[in-house]
This record gives structure tokens, C-alpha cells and sequence, in this order.
């Protein structure tokens, strides 16, 4: 079964309602299943502060924006375009959901009716977020990307005890991710670790780590995407234009439906290309008691006459009756020399 394309907008809005809605149009008309959105305030997820702690690395994928702050007042969603995404989608039949990064985002998403929560990456050591969002009952989907064995254990245990759905993701927090990276060898592993659903947070450029997981079983791949020719967005630079979004769909059915089972039966749809194997056929015309050589019998196509093994069988016989060229072989018409 193909996995649930969900579709992350994350920053990539281009400071605009118009163009999150646009968003939001163009992910349903291309196919998306599910959109996600990220909702957070600048002041709720760091300080106003140009200490060095705040500040990003030169080498960091977002530097141009100086510190912290500024790159999340940037890139956030404004919460009171959050309603109008969240109605706009059930207009036209999208579901959209979202990462909090905070407990005041989740009493904001509650009203909103958000139907699943993702605990993003970076926020898997905040029980107490967790904790808000599976007290609600809802599906909680939990990221990897940054977590140990030991915080992913704390995570899961915290959503089982109110019973709230579980899926786990395996992600890469590296914006973007080369595919090498990418280690979807995990995906069956949290699957039987966990004994839950699992999917892919994908942020490498490509396709091929999604459909990779897709063959592994994934049952969700998130995918962050812009809208076509947005060069400007905060997270553009890893983002996959939405116009690709019915291809990756496309690969990941495809992906997901070649796995099929382990099986040396050759399938329906090959057979008619049985004939393209080789047998033995009468190369040149034969006469009654003629000896069998390497210049009367061949293995050829099309595959009609005695399997090819049984050559050297044949060679130095000699024949029952005058062969045609172009005969298939069969052991009628073979016989020891007198």
C-alpha cells in the first residue's frame, strides 16, 4: 500500500496569507493527503537576544538571519492565519494539521479541532509538550530526528499511557540531508521495536530516500515542499516544488506496490515472454539416418523445442526421419547411431 503524502509548509508562505492559502490550493489539486503547518511564536521558542548562544553558525543552512529570533519571526506562521489554513482546508477537503512547539500552541490548535499532532524533532525532550498533545487523545506523530533510544523510549511511553494513537517517523535533522545519510534501514526496525505504524520525515532533495522507505514499509512520508518558483522562502532551498508533488506520489505507489512477495513464479503478465527463451531447433535441412552436429541443431529462439541442457544429448544421433529446417526438436526424432 502507498504511503499518506503529507505535505510540510513549514516557513515557506513568503510572509503572506494569500500564499498560504495558495499553498494550501495547490497541495490538494497536486494530490497531497495531508498538510502540515508548524505553529509557534517567535518569543515562545527563544529569546529576543544577540548573545552568542542566539546567534547561528556561519555555517548554518538559515545564517543569513543573524540570530534565532529573527529567523523565527521570519519563518513563523502568524496563529491568526492558523484558522483560516485549518478552514480553508476543510473547504476543499484537505486535512490540515500541525507541530506545536509549545502548550499555548496546543490550547490554540484544540480550538482549532487540530485532528493529529507531530512532536517536531528538536521538541522530543519536552515531555511536558508531548503530554499536552496525547492528553487530547488525537493521533501523535513523533519525529527521530534528534532523539536517543533512551528519549524516543520516554516519548513513547509518555503518549501510551493516555492512549493516544502512535506513529513514529525516521528523520534526519540535517537541512538538507544527503541521501546517504538517510539510514531508512530504521524504518522496519522501529517498526518491530515499537509495534506501531512508522513512516519518513524526509529532507533530502530527492526522491529516492522516500521511496526507499515506502519498499520498507512506511506508512507516511512528510516531505516539505514550496510553492513552484518560491526561491525566496525560508526553507526553500531544501524544498521540493510542489508541481513534483504528483511524481513523488507516483514513485512511492510504485515503490511500495513492487515489493509484492518473495516468489520465483514467474508472474502472469511475463509469461508471453516465455517464447524469448532459447531451445533446440534443426538449423538445416536433414536427411533420415543423418548424424546430429553442431551445424544441424542450435539453440535459438524462439522456445518451442527441447530445452538447450539436452545438446550434447542430441549430438552424434542421428535422425528418425527427414527434418525440415526450421523444426523444432523433440526426442521423436532422435535415435542411436546403427
Amino acid at each position: 500500500m502507498a504511503p499518506l503524502m503529507c505535505v510540510e509548509m513549514s516557513g515557506n508562505h513568503q510572509g503572506r496569507l494569500e500564499a498560504a492559502l495558495a499553498f494550501v490550493d495547490e497541495a490538494k489539486a497536486r494530490g497531497a493527503d495531508l498538510l502540515k503547518v508548524q505553529v509557534y511564536r517567535p518569543d515562545t521558542i527563544t529569546l529576543h537576544s544577540d548573545r552568542p548562544d542566539f546567534r547561528l553558525p556561519a555555517a548554518d543552512t538559515w545564517s543569513e538571519y543573524g540570530t534565532l529570533y529573527d529567523l523565527y519571526a521570519h519563518a513563523h506562521t502568524p496563529w491568526d492565519w492558523i484558522e483560516a489554513m485549518f478552514r480553508h482546508g476543510e473547504a476543499i477537503g484537505l486535512p490540515v494539521f500541525a507541530s506545536p512547539f509549545d502548550e499555548t500552541a496546543v490550547d490554540l490548535l484544540e480550538r482549532l479541532g487540530c485532528p493529529i499532532y507531530k512532536i517536531a524533532s528538536p521538541e522530543i525532550g519536552d515531555i511536558g509538550l508531548i503530554e499536552a498533545c496525547a492528553r487530547t487523545g488525537k493521533p501523535v506523530i513523533l519525529s527521530t530526528g534528534l532523539a536517543s533510544k533512551e528519549d524516543l523510549d520516554r516519548a513513547v511511553a509518555t503518549i501510551r499511557r493516555f492512549d493516544a494513537p502512535l506513529m513514529i517517523l525516521k528523520c534526519v535533522s540535517a537541512y538538507p540531508t544527503p541521501a546517504e545519510d538517510m539510514n531508512v534501514a530504521t524504518v522496519p526496525w522501529l517498526r518491530e521495536t515499537y509495534g506501531c505504524a512508522v513512516g519518513l520525515s524526509d529532507h533530502t532533495v530527492g526522491l529516492g530516500a522516500a521511496c526507499a522507505a515506502a519498499a520498507l514499509g512506511a506508512r507516511l512520508v512528510e516531505k516539505h515542499f514550496k510553492l513552484p518558483g518560491d526561491d525566496t522562502s525560508v526553507d526553500a532551498k531544501f524544498s521540493l516544488d510542489l508541481d513534483r508533488l504528483p511524481e513523488m506520489k507516483q514513485a512511492l505507489a510504485d515503490a511500495a506496490a513492487s515489493v509484492g512477495t518473495a516468489t520465483m513464479e514467474i508472474p502472469e503478465i511475463a509469461r508471453p515472454s516465455l517464447s524469448g527463451r532459447r531451445s533446440l531447433y534443426v538449423v538445416a535441412a536433414m536427411r533420415k539416418g543423418e548424424v546430429f552436429t553442431r551445424d544441424t541443431v542450435r539453440s535459438i529462439r524462439p522456445c518451442y523445442g527441447m530445452a538447450p541442457m539436452h545438446l550434447p544429448d542430441v549430438l552424434g544421433k542421428v535422425a528418425t526421419r527427414d527434418i525440415e529446417r526450421g523444426e523444432r526438436m523433440s526426442w521423436d526424432l532422435v535415435a542411436d547411431p546403427a
